[in-house]
């Protein structure tokens, strides 16, 4: 063999395939931060009115989950696979000192030198890799989510599929 045994061969594609896995983690990360950190300018909202969150399961958009609110297990190796995140929008109420919480979750995937953004049911949205000053698609995603799932919510009030994503929480001492 050219190239060394068949060990070697194996010891260069793990290599290769590791060195994949975590550009893609790093990749889609930068991403994740970048459209929470924009959204709220697009939205015309304050900064605090969108936070990353875990993509399923129970949340509070006041924690700070940092790199916990990707898919990823930090405990686990990072394999080479969409990485999602939850994003999660504060509105408060008109009628009192309470708000919502409304979570959508973004699944991120690089194909051709390419993102591709999957914003819950929305079709997918692709940005360039640069994705600085493109990020206006995933923006129009995201607000199409939200208002479809208010949309869905009011037709199917009381629906249990939705549990976990909408909720009023007052702002009273606890």
């Amino acid at each position: 063999m050219a190239d060394g045994t068949p060990y070697d061969a194996l010891r260069q594609a793990v290599m290769a395939y590791g060195e994949a896995a975590m550009e893609n983690f790093l990749r889609c990360r930068a991403l994740g931060y970048a459209i929470a950190k924009e959204f709220p300018a697009f939205l015309g909202a304050p900064a605090q009115a969108v936070a990353l969150v875990p993509p399923q399961g129970a949340f509070n958009p006041k924690n700070d989950y940092g790199d916990q609110a990707f898919s990823y297990d930090p405990k686990r190796p990072i394999r080479l696979e969409p990485i999602a995140f939850g994003l999660c929008l504060t509105i408060p109420n008109a009628e009192d000192s309470g708000s919502m919480w409304i979570r959508t979750m973004l699944r991120l995937e690089i194909a051709d030198n390419c993102f591709d953004v999957y914003v819950d049911d929305q079709p997918r949205v692709r940005i360039p890799l640069a994705f600085e000053g493109a990020l206006e698609p995933v923006f129009e995603a995201l607000q199409a989510e939200f208002m479809q799932t208010f949309r869905q919510e009011l037709e199917d009030f009381g629906d249990s599929r939705y549990q976990n994503r909408l909720g009023f929480v007052t702002d009273t001492p606890t």
